[in-house]
């Protein structure tokens, strides 16, 4: 009878093992991103296969692993269908989306367009620009969310405050475009990713919490600024929604760069007191609305935020690794350690 017992918990142990490995490795591939900050041109040659595809890609600090990367692709049969050019890469993007963009054909009447985590309304304008699509009329229409929501039953929208633009539900991914589409239909397509994004899970749980989706939009945009790993994220999430429930400011700098319109190694005291309604180091609470447009890893951070009793946590300029404190005197140190 105790060998049977025996027997039972080492096969259970082993289902658990797996299960736990699984899911590590599906949040490695869904949700993980590369540490270079920004874009690059990003060539694949002929013959060049996943492997090689894979190393390249994690030396230009384009993905985490190369390992993850390569079992992605076969895991999704995409192998034989990645497709040799040049292609621009941000380190923002995940691996199934980086997996998309380079194995899906865009037709000779289509434009092929990324849209990167984190970017705001006026970066997304330009690059519509930059691909010979109006993106002046796009961020002309984005201050209309009004009218999506009445002409296409958009009813997420309804939330938006009455003078706030669209910022926050254009989801960021990889679209095919018509070389002629309009800004109108580049929108609807944008938002209809959105709402595609937003599980019924998410939409009970927002609820179940007393929340909004637009304090889970704006919560998860700024925390898209803020870190880059998913359980870094789910930590952050905790902290920010500790101080909002304390009443304490939230003290982000991407609140910061967002009012400033720059990014900064370090924000002085005089950057802190500028007067804005964005401003969280003057205005407890979320902000009035979302800071950029933050991808499906930040929204489900928001969603479901990790119970921590940490404060307080910065980022090293060099590495990029976040540093966790529980009180001002410990974080004030950890300032001090990581140079800032």
């Amino acid at each position: 009878m105790a060998m049977i017992k025996n027997i039972f918990f080492v096969f259970l142990f082993i289902l658990v093992s797996l299960g736990a490995g699984f899911f590590y490795l599906q949040s490695k591939m869904n949700f993980s991103h590369g540490n270079f900050f920004g874009e690059k041109e990003f060539e694949i040659e002929k013959g060049d296969n996943a492997l090689i595809i894979g190393e390249n890609l994690e030396r230009e600090g384009l993905i985490s692993s190369s390992k993850f990367f390569t079992f992605y692709l076969w895991k999704q049969d995409l192998r034989g269908k990645i497709i040799a050019e040049k292609y621009l890469i941000s380190g923002q993007l995940t691996i199934p989306e980086i997996a998309v963009l380079i194995t899906t054909k865009k037709e000779d009447d289509q434009v092929r367009i990324t849209i990167p985590e984190g970017w705001r309304i006026s970066k997304i304008a330009e690059r519509l620009d930059a691909n010979g699509l109006n993106g002046n009329e796009f961020e002309k229409l984005s201050k209309e969310p009004q009218y999506f929501q009445e002409k296409y039953g958009y009813e997420f929208l309804s939330e938006i405050p009455n003078g706030y633009d669209l910022e926050g539900y254009l989801f960021p991914d990889t679209y095919f475009f018509a070389k002629d589409e309009s800004a109108e239909m580049i929108i609807k397509k944008m938002l209809d990713n959105f709402e595609s994004k937003i599980s019924a899970d998410m939409f009970s749980s927002i609820e179940a919490q007393g929340k909004s989706l637009y304090e889970i939009i704006s919560m998860a945009s700024i925390i898209e600024e803020e870190v880059r790993s998913e359980s870094d994220r789910k930590i952050v999430s905790g902290i920010f929604w500790n101080r909002i429930a304390a009443g304490q400011a939230l003290q982000s700098c991407a609140t910061l760069a967002y009012v400033l319109g720059e990014n900064k190694k370090q924000y002085s005291y005089a950057d802190t007191q500028v007067d804005s309604p964005f401003n969280t180091y003057q205005n407890s609470g979320l902000p009035p609305g979302p800071i950029s447009n933050p991808g499906l890893g930040a929204i489900e951070a928001a969603v479901f935020p990790q119970e921590t009793d940490y404060y307080y946590f910065l980022s090293n300029p060099e590495t990029g690794k976040t540093v966790f404190s529980r009180t001002l005197d410990e974080h004030n140190a950890n300032k001090v350690k990581n140079g800032l």
